[in-house]
């Protein structure tokens, strides 16, 4: 045979092996399809920054998402204000007992059996890191694998609501921990003791190497700058009510999902899209979901500066701002003015509060006029370029620091600096990146900021009013790392209630199970916020929650649902839906190939082709050979 044949056929073998090479992966990945799948968003942070830690800062919780890793004991339907059965199946007050019975057959996605020592270990790590229900409880006790109790000091549906809701870790990963704070909480220890403090602060740095739960999606690793996978759990011990597979999240704060949504690539989103950006939702066919949140941003004050610890100066703030202007430019529809500032949502006004207390309650309405007064009766003047100064003569002017990538309260914080600046008061604005800015504010590096008031994704007044006196104000309060905080001082003399510890009113609000008692604290809290405006909450947020009909999801309920009176957050309607089956479904495109016997099998197509590829190059070559 000559050079250049023999040349040939044996280019021809060599390609093929590599083919084969090559091909074979390629046909076996293709045959593995990602159906049906679930698109979501959530900003994350990239390991090793973002790690698996999921009690402290920066851990990849993945939001709302991570009770579909890292299940509760119960969901919470807001409708009707039941809890549903999850990892328990039941509990109930027994003396001085809150004692719950949990699920039989649950596994987490190591295959090792959940118990009550996984539930005692999640609350052991807590009581470390001084968590509020121990103003509740004292004590938690595994009584046999499947029942745990927690001794009650204070009667409170509060703390039935922090144990049923809170995410079950895995002892398994936390045992070390775990075990050092029951040896430390059995030698009559606290959490503000030298020795668990030196225990949290270490607990801070510790960096599992797994992340493990109970719930149908288990990490796969598979995570990027710009998304990250999940699988579903093949022993999930109620795998029959879930309809996906597999859980896509796309990364990132409202930028850099807004292109994603756009082209259709996300089934749901619970970002803070601008009114032009929803307006384009809205033109390509994505319906718009606005459930009650709760809660909204608020201007909060740096109390260690003067005259911001002044309540009078605040009182100015409060009617210099035309807080209706400011929701229509940040949110659109779903931004809702406060009638009455209470610190408590629209939704609980009614229900909680008397008609005597909401008479009473000063609306702060736009009043320019009235600011202007204020500031006057305390020596400032208007200067001739149109700015206010202190009696000594100089500008009153002051930073307003905001999370850069919430495009509601970016437009929120960017309202309020110019019509502050336009009254008077200089305001500059500062963009701070979201994950940094909460930090900024606990640590006191701030003078004005946009933060938070309300609770958010719980039914208790008692959440609300933790997050507007105390979630900001950590050092006043007493709990947590002790970081100073807006530092408001918690014990004032007040015109419409006296001298009061407002952080006791907090909790006391929420003792017992009658709630007529609990009223009249609700009520007295209410005037208080009213009164000293520890910040000035700027609208109610709703959400204007982007949901796709059609391309991978179907069967979105009509907006008139009672399952959207659960929140976006925390109590999450669409993690709710995930994980009961209600309502959602696959479309039919979203559904895996079925197998059938007319079906060819790419993968063996593929050798079998490769394979007779080599035999007839191989042939070829000792034939001419001979």
């Amino acid at each position: 045979m000559n050079h250049k044949i023999k040349s040939l056929v044996l280019s021809l073998a060599i390609i093929a092996i590599f083919a084969a090479s090559f091909v074979l992966p390629v046909a076996v990945f293709a045959q593995e399809e990602r159906k049906p799948l679930f698109v979501g968003a959530w900003p994350y942070l990239l390991p090793p920054q973002g790690h698996f830690n999921t009690f402290v800062t920066n851990a990849l919780t993945f939001g709302i998402y991570h009770q579909m890793i890292q299940e509760p004991l119960a969901l919470y339907f807001w409708a009707n204000q039941s809890y549903i059965p999850w990892l328990a199946t039941d509990w109930k007050v027994e003396g001085d007992y809150f004692v719950v019975h949990l699920r039989d057959g649950v596994t987490f996605h190591d295959g090792t059996p959940f118990t009550a020592k996984d539930v005692a270990c999640t609350w052991q790590i807590h009581y470390m890191l001084n968590h509020p229900i121990y103003q509740y409880i004292d004590k938690v006790e595994v009584v046999d694998d499947h029942t745990v109790r927690f001794h009650i000091i204070k009667a409170s549906p509060v703390l039935i609501r922090y144990i049923l809701r809170e995410p079950v870790r895995p002892y398994s990963t936390y045992k070390e921990y775990c075990d050092k704070v029951a040896q430390l909480w059995a030698q009559g220890k606290g959490p503000t003791s030298d020795e668990m403090k030196q225990l949290a602060a270490e607990f801070r740095n510790f960096r599992p190497d797994k992340y493990i739960g109970t719930g149908p999606f288990m990490w796969t690793g598979e995570i990027t700058e710009a998304e990250v996978w999940f699988k579903f759990y093949e022993n999930y011990w109620n795998k029959d009510r879930v309809k996906f597979r597999w859980l896509k999240l796309i990364n990132g704060e409202t930028p850099q999902v807004t292109p994603h949504v756009l082209a259709k690539e996300v089934d749901y989103a619970t970002h803070g899209f601008p009114p032009a950006t929803e307006k384009q939702f809205i033109e390509l066919g994505i319906r718009i979901i606005r459930p009650p949140i709760y809660s909204g941003p608020c201007l909060y004050f740096n109390m260690k500066i003067w005259p911001l610890n002044e309540v009078w100066f605040r009182r100015a703030i409060a009617y210099a701002i035309n807080k209706t202007e400011n929701a229509w430019v940040s949110l659109g529809l779903s931004a809702k003015k406060l009638p009455l500032m209470s610190g408590l949502p629209l939704e609980f006004e009614e229900p909680w509060l008397y008609p005597e207390t909401r008479s009473k309650l000063n609306p702060y309405n736009y009043d320019p006029q009235k600011a202007a007064q204020i500031l006057e009766e305390h020596g400032f003047k208007k200067g001739s370029d149109g700015f206010w100064r202190y009696p000594n003569g100089t500008v009153v002017q002051f930073e307003l620091s905001f999370p850069a990538e919430y495009a509601d309260w970016s437009a929120a914080a960017q309202n309020v600096a110019e019509q502050l600046t336009a009254f008077g008061i200089k305001i500059t604005p500062r963009a701070v990146t979201f994950t940094q800015h909460p930090q900024e504010v606990l640590d006191g590096n701030f003078q004005l900021a946009i933060r938070h008031w309300g609770g958010g994704a719980n039914p208790h007044p008692y959440f609300s009013f933790y997050a507007d006196f105390i979630y900001w104000n950590q050092k006043a309060a007493g709990i947590g790392e002790g970081r100073p905080g807006i530092s408001f001082p918690l014990e004032q003399d007040t015109e419409c209630c006296g001298h009061v510890n407002i952080k006791e009113l907090v909790f006391k609000c929420a003792e017992g199970f009658d709630v007529e008692k609990q009223k009249e604290i609700v009520n007295k809290l209410a005037l208080i916020y009213n009164e000293l405006l520890p910040g000035v909450p700027l609208w109610e947020r709703y959400g204007n929650n982007p949901a796709l009909d059609g391309v991978r999801v179907t069967g979105w309920p009509p907006d008139d649902d009672p399952i959207y009176k659960n929140p976006p957050y925390g109590d999450a309607f669409v993690v709710f839906m995930l994980l009961t089956g209600y309502g959602l479904k696959p479309t039919p495109q979203n559904m895996p190939t079925p197998p059938g016997p007319a079906g060819p099998d790419i993968t063996m197509i593929a050798v079998i082709l490769i394979i007779a590829l080599v035999v007839i190059a191989v042939g070829i070559y000792y034939m001419k050979k001979k």
